[in-house]
């Protein structure tokens, strides 16, 4: 019931829209049974002798009254029209037949007509949801989480609520209100009739339970693995060139057909629940329509005071019965995407609930351009159980570049993903000046700094707007004063539209030394007080770490700087090293000065061909 109440609130954010596709469907509903009680006068005029003299109807008054009035009403004209003349009689009866066929339909078209733009409208929200929220997440998130999962539950489960929307709205607008209606019609025609076929009917309530309950699990499973199926397709697509290099199509393609044929297994199993309640429905409601004939006929065949029927009256009430089970199918139907759609809202939940973790102050400070300095004081933090960082403290004082060295794992990037927020400290804290970083807003302290990784991210659009990528107003002389710095200009003009050139996906249509290029142009524009490297240049070869090692110095300049640093040569002239292992500080200063230490960082520099 609470995924229905979700889903019930999805829908009636737009209400105005919601409420005019309950309208049309009401009117179809309406229209749908006029079209066919009017089939009575049109057989009583072909078949029944119309001799005898018809009673005109009086009009008792109340709600319900009414609509059986007018019924009589028309019978009544309808019977004394074809004593005078029968053919204008069925003229008329032919033409109100169709005329109420077209508006049933007309309505019907109404309610489609303003649900595809309800289901769309949820859909989008329910996926901007979703994405806002994976912006939102911690680093940490994406680390334990996969991607295509991720992309699982904004596609596919997203696209179980839409299917959802509709059949919420018809579950409790459309189909309840047509039984209901046929129903009374039904009890006018015959009270026996419709007496004896209601107590056959419950059966099909219990066959829509038990499939829906199994459909719930099997559909859970099925969008879990889609998921996982996500992963393996963005895995092979995103290291093709790895695969081909170490002929591994063959077992990539092993796993993928095993993960695929898994998924297929699954959904078909969904279906053929899914769909199993329909047929079998419809068939039960069969079984129940041929005794209801048997029955219906014997009152025919055989009336009584208590109870009798004409022939007319019979097929109209058989025509209209008929009728009561689409929307008992419906039902069936609406209830299994509901079923459906519950395992799908479990998923998307997971995702909309997720902790943050980051959190924003209550009244966070604003922060301006850093005076002081910048300081790590008593940091641990740790990640799984497992400490990263044990008692970390020092200092990055304003205008000044510290480096941080050490083997892999030894929390360098840590301790650079800290500064910005990516992850929050377990204890101790991170001042910029006297403040601490978890007091002062979280935009404010991104527009501080800028970021230069190992891996240039980079997007599928023009170079013009990665280098803008986030300041949208800069000029075109910005721009272009931002490559020069970086030494991408020269090349960035040789390409086949220069600044307008689109580079592809992750930018693979650039080299590595050029994608780290418009990346340091990027972070030129940003124009930012404190800069991050993390291993800028550690992937290029030396003809690019030269040029981009030299853009690095002119972004330097003036800047305070986080280093983190693999290849040693490139921090000598770092105001401040530090050197890391196993999460601490073993030691720390300058490059001559650590060098004459002849400690771990000399032994470093040493492996690397450094001697002074």
């Amino acid at each position: 019931m609470k995924k229905i109440l979700e889903i019930y609130r999805y829908t009636f954010a737009y209400r105005g829209l919601a409420l005019l596709v309950i309208f049309c469907n009401l009117i179809y509903v309406i229209f749908n049974l006029i079209s066919l009680a009017l089939f009575i006068p049109f057989l009583e005029i072909l078949f029944v002798k119309v001799e005898e003299v018809a009673i005109l109807p009086i009009n008792e008054g109340g709600f319900f009254n009414y609509f059986k009035y007018n019924a009589e009403l028309f019978n009544y004209k309808m019977h004394t029209f074809a004593q005078s003349d029968p053919e204008k009689a069925l003229l008329i009866a032919v033409l109100s037949i169709g005329i109420s066929f077209f508006l049933k339909n007309f309505f019907r078209y109404g309610a489609i007509w303003f649900q595809s733009q309800l289901r769309m409208t949820v859909v989008r929200d329910v996926r901007d949801r979703l994405f806002e929220k994976a912006m939102k997440l911690p680093i940490s998130y994406y680390t334990d989480e996969r991607k295509g999962d991720l992309m699982a539950r904004m596609q596919s489960d997203v696209g179980e609520i839409e299917n959802a929307v509709i059949s919420m709205l018809e579950l409790f607008f459309r189909e309840p209100i047509s039984i209901a209606i046929n129903l009374a019609v039904l009890i006018y025609l015959s009270p026996e009739l419709t007496m004896f076929s209601l107590i056959l009917l419950p059966f099909t309530a219990l066959i829509i339970v038990v499939i829906g309950k199994s459909l719930k699990r099997t559909a859970k499973q099925g969008q879990e693995q889609m998921g996982t199926l996500y992963s393996a397709m963005d895995e092979g697509l995103g290291g093709i060139r790895i695969i081909k290099a170490f002929n591994a199509i063959s077992q990539v393609l092993k796993s993928f057909k095993h993960e695929n044929l898994k998924h297929q297994r699954l959904i078909t199993k969904a279906f053929r629940k899914r769909d199993l309640s329909q047929p079998l429905n419809e068939f039960i409601v069969t079984i129940v329509m041929l005794i209801i004939v048997w029955y219906g006929g014997l009152l025919v065949l055989n009336p009584s005071a208590e109870a009798s029927m004409t022939g007319p009256e019979f097929l109209g009430f058989i025509l209209i019965f008929s009728q009561l089970t689409r929307p008992i199918s419906g039902i069936a139907k609406s209830v299994a995407n509901l079923n459906k759609a519950g395992a799908s809202q479990d998923r998307i939940n997971e995702i909309l609930n997720a902790d943050e973790k980051i959190y924003e102050s209550e009244s966070p400070i604003s922060i301006k351009a850093l005076t002081g300095s910048i300081r790590y004081k008593d940091i641990y933090f740790s990640y799984k159980g497992e400490n990263v960082l044990k008692n970390v403290s020092f200092e990055i004082p304003l205008g000044k570049t510290t480096a941080l060295v050490g083997e892999s794992g030894s929390g360098k990037s840590t301790l650079a993903d800290l500064l910005p927020r990516f992850y929050d400290v377990q204890e101790g804290g991170i001042f910029f000046d006297d403040v601490n970083i978890k007091d002062v807003s979280i935009v404010d302290l991104r527009d501080q700094i800028g970021i230069v990784s190992q891996e240039s991210i980079l997007f599928n659009t023009t170079v013009r707007e990665n280098i803008a990528f986030g300041s949208p107003d800069a000029s075109e002389e910005e721009i272009i004063r931002a490559a020069k710095i970086a030494n991408a200009h020269n090349f960035i003009i040789e390409l086949e539209n220069g600044y307008d050139t689109n580079i592809g996906e992750r930018g693979n249509k650039l080299s590595g030394g050029q994608k780290q290029r418009v990346s340091i142009a990027r972070a030129v524009l940003k124009n930012p007080p404190i800069l991050i490297l993390d291993e800028a240049t550690s992937a290029l070869d030396t003809e690019s770490e030269k040029l981009v090692q030299d853009a690095l110095e002119k972004l330097m300049e003036n800047r305070t700087s986080l280093v983190i640093a693999h290849r040693l040569s490139t921090i000598k002239k770092a105001d401040n090293i530090i050197v890391l292992s196993k999460g601490e500080i073993m030691e720390q200063g300058t490059h001559d000065a650590l060098m004459e230490n002849k400690g771990i960082y000399h032994k470093l520099s040493s492996m690397q061909g450094i001697n002074a």
